[in-house]
């Protein structure tokens, strides 16, 4: 069962607070089915281990695609929160009908949920979470047959309760009728003819001036006292019954209530168990709900605290969901790509510029990635498994920063210092990966004390964290990275002329100052400027802005010249993949048009088949005809049939052999699933080579080979399956070389069309040598025979039979 870690460290919880974890948790928890599974998700737990976190990813990823095929998705219908009525049942309480009846339902619902999650090789994370998942249906049977709608105890639970009920029914009825009796009795003295209730007891409603003549117990009298509320007395031993056979009833209810509690609560394991299991399910399916709405993708965690951040296009979840939840401008993504070798990242620009967005986006995609949710990124994003996301991040765009707020930074950043793990050596590795996220670090004090003590504590925890990244105004920790190649800078761009940010986040170009550009474009006089420019030459400050500005510009160019390169590149694969289109349905057009032709040959072929067969039957029914007008019809039939059996073969579709070029694909190799029409990665292959797992998206799909194709259209070739054959015949072999009554065919007496009839058909069923019996005569059957076997196509060869066979008045035929 996976772990999680509770950040007890105050640095650390204040890094959640500063990155607004708990308010991401509320959006995940909105998700939720159940009131557990929110609780769960509002606390959002960190995983202690990359393990843990792996596997809660993976549940995430099973889950978001079995709740996509399934109709109405994943459904926690029936599942309650039974941890206090187990709790109250295990200390040997006794719990409501109601809250009884509420655990039989999440019993049925745990027990559908495993049934639509088990299965191992599409789910095996998840099929795992459920395999030992106890359902308890003895239990549940129980229940439902103890408890009826509502949680009242059923009168089938107890024999006794039964018979009390019964006995109880009776006893009321028997005072309804007395009531309605002395109602119509005593119709005069009543204010009105409707029995009433007080005190749980029936009254009559009296004429105050007549209760002197109704006998009984006065319950009431109305606001005006006209009216009196009695009881009447051949009633009240009724009612008295009444009230000490219900006192009956509950003591039995209770009774059985107590017998259930108690099996309930022999079952307190097992139920504490699945009430975890339903919680789990409930929260991976939260995530996995949570990130199809942000239309986010699965990251994968590195093991090793040197492995690069790879951070495409990463947008802030919290601002994505205010953007799909109130509208207004797109979040703009930030794509961060840290080296291996990279320690600290200083980012500049001007205020109001995204500095700030982008670190807490970056943190939150830590910890998003530890939870077991998915990123808000393009393509897959990559990143270690980051053990501690500390951070300083404060509101430093006033005018008011005095000592106070920069001794807060401090204090802040001296405990960041201390959480640092004390493994963690030259180069910042360590067995678990820290990010030290840090807003304008040295900022409230005197400008170069402040830069300097930036610029000391960089270089402290280069040596001690995986990633610190950093954003400032001090134009000294920009040159830090040309004297340490584990520095690297980068800086949020801004629009001159519209005088404000664009919030795109620049690699590799430190920040330039704006402000006598901003001063220009607002009207600043002239000769102010102009001095202000002064000022800056002796410390090379215009030349340097002169430098990033054609870093700036260059960088511009270069990604529109990427961008219209993209843009060809699809042209060009849409052209390509229209050309091949229109190739595909030329070639599949034109084979149609051959097979139609075909069949229509054949169609005729067959007719004229038949012909010349009823031509032969006619000439063996027929008795009018001479013997030569018959004899010369059927030599005509008989070439008429070998001519349109040559025509057959001679328009005989060649066997269709297709080209394998041998190309499979393998482990990691990028192919496109037909089915889906989209392109995904090759997992793993089966044994046989005729399956193979690939992952497309979010999916995991196991298909057979012919339902992919290579990138460029290549084909898949399966493997060759080799097959011994032991046996020297098997099914569907050749037959025997003995003659037998089923291999043999007599055709004496018939005329040589008529035996060429005969043999045809045995032949067409044979499976090995046919003896034909013709005689030896004047040899004029024999010979006709055998001229026209030798024109038969699978006819290997003819000879005479053995002497015990018939010798030369029988020819054995053997076919190919």
């Amino acid at each position: 069962m996976t772990t999680f870690a509770h950040p007890s460290a105050p640095i650390q919880q204040e890094a959640l607070e500063l990155l607004e974890w708990p308010r991401l948790a509320e959006q995940l928890a909105s998700f939720a089915s159940t009131a557990p599974g929110r609780r769960a998700c509002q606390a959002l737990p960190l995983p202690d281990s990359l393990v843990a976190s792996q596997e809660l990813l993976a549940e995430t990823t099973e889950l978001l695609g079995l709740d996509g095929v399934l109709e109405g998705g994943l459904s926690f219908q029936g599942v309650a929160d039974i941890a206090p009525l187990v709790t109250l049942c295990a200390k040997g309480g006794t719990a409501a009908g109601e809250d009884l009846l509420a655990l039989a339902g999440t019993l049925a619902a745990a027990r559908r949920l495993r049934r639509q999650i088990d299965d191992a090789e599409l789910r095996p994370v998840c099929s795992a979470l459920v395999a030992e998942l106890r359902t308890l249906p003895e239990l549940e049977q129980r229940l439902h047959f103890c408890l009826e709608e509502g949680g009242r105890v059923a009168d089938r639970a107890s024999p006794p309760l039964e018979g009390l009920r019964r006995q109880l029914l009776g006893v009321r009825s028997e005072r309804r009728e007395r009531l309605q009796e002395l109602l119509r009795r005593w119709g005069s003295l009543l204010q009105d003819s409707v029995i009433s209730e007080r005190n749980g007891r029936p009254v009559l409603a009296v004429k105050a001036g007549a209760a002197g003549q109704v006998p009984g117990l006065v319950h009431d009298s109305s606001a005006s006292g006209q009216t009196v509320f009695i009881e009447p007395q051949a009633v009240i031993a009724l009612g008295n019954r009444i009230r000490d056979l219900e006192g009956r009833e509950r003591e039995l209810e209770r009774q059985v209530l107590m017998t259930l509690s108690t099996q309930v609560g022999e079952e307190a394991e097992a139920l504490t168990g699945l009430q975890q299991v339903l919680l789990r399910l409930d929260a991976g399916v939260a995530r996995a709900r949570y990130g199809q709405w942000l239309g986010a993708v699965r990251p994968e965690l590195a093991a090793e605290p040197e492995a690069p951040f790879e951070l495409r296009d990463l947008r802030h979840p919290l601002l994505l969901w205010q953007h799909k939840r109130q509208g207004g401008h797109p979040v703009v993504p930030v794509s961060l790509v840290v080296a291996p070798e990279l320690r600290v990242v200083a980012i500049t620009g001007p205020n109001t510029g995204g500095k700030t967005v982008t670190l807490k986006s970056v943190g939150l995609a830590a910890l998003m990635a530890r939870a077991g949710l998915f990123l808000p990124c393009s393509g897959t994003p990559r990143l270690p498994w980051c053990a501690q996301v500390l951070a300083d991040i404060g509101d430093e765009q006033s005018l008011q920063q005095n000592l106070s707020t920069f001794s807060g930074h401090i204090r802040r950043i001296a405990r960041i210092l201390d959480a640092l793990p004390a493994g963690a050596g030259v180069g910042g590795s360590a067995s678990d990966a820290t990010l030290v996220l840090l807003d304008e670090v040295g900022a409230g004090t005197d400008p170069l004390e402040g830069s300097a003590l930036a610029t000391a504590l960089l270089k402290h925890l280069a040596d001690r964290a995986r990633l610190t990244i950093a954003t400032t105004h001090f134009g000294e920790l920009k040159a830090l990275k040309y004297n340490d190649p584990r520095f690297e800078n980068a800086s949020v761009a801004f629009d001159v002329d519209t005088l404000s940010p664009t919030y795109r986040l620049q690699w590799g170009i430190p920040g330039r100052s704006n402000a006598l550009a901003i001063a220009r474009r607002l009207g600043l006089g002239a000769s102010v400027l102009e001095l202000a420019a002064a000022q800056l030459e002796p410390l090379g400050e215009g030349e340097v802005n002169q430098v990033i500005a054609g870093l700036e510009d260059q960088r511009q160019r270069q990604q529109e010249a990427a961008e219209e390169a993209a843009a060809l590149l699809a042209r060009t694969e849409l052209l390509h993949e229209e050309l091949l289109l229109r190739w595909q349905q030329q070639t599949q057009q034109s084979a149609e048009l051959q097979e139609q032709r075909r069949q229509q040959l054949e169609r005729s072929i067959r007719q004229g088949q038949n012909e010349v067969k009823r031509i032969i039957r006619r000439l063996r029914q027929g008795h009018d005809a001479s013997r030569a007008s018959r004899a010369e019809l059927g030599e005509t039939a008989r070439q008429a049939g070998q001519r349109l059996k040559s025509l057959e073969q001679q328009h005989r579709p060649a066997p269709e052999r297709r080209e394998h070029r041998g190309w499979m694909p393998a482990v990691g190799d990028r192919v496109r699933v037909l089915s889906l029409g989209k392109a995904g990665e090759v997992l793993a292959l089966a044994d046989d080579g005729r399956e193979l797992t690939v992952r497309c998206g979010v999916m995991r799909l196991t298909l057979e080979l012919a339902g992919i194709e290579g990138l460029h259209g290549e084909k898949p070739s399966p493997p060759e399956v080799r097959v011994q054959v032991k046996g020297q015949r098997g099914l569907g072999g050749r037959g025997p070389d003995v003659r037998t009554e089923g291999n043999t065919v007599d055709v004496r007496g018939l005329r040589v069309h008529e035996a060429e009839a005969a043999v045809e058909e045995r032949l067409r069923g044979a499976n090995g040598p046919v003896w034909v019996i013709h005689g030896i005569g004047t040899g004029k059957l024999k010979r006709g025979l055998r001229q026209w076997l030798t024109s038969v196509p699978y006819v290997e060869r003819v000879s005479d039979a053995e002497q015990g066979d018939g010798g030369p008045g029988c020819s054995v035929i053997y076919v190919k």
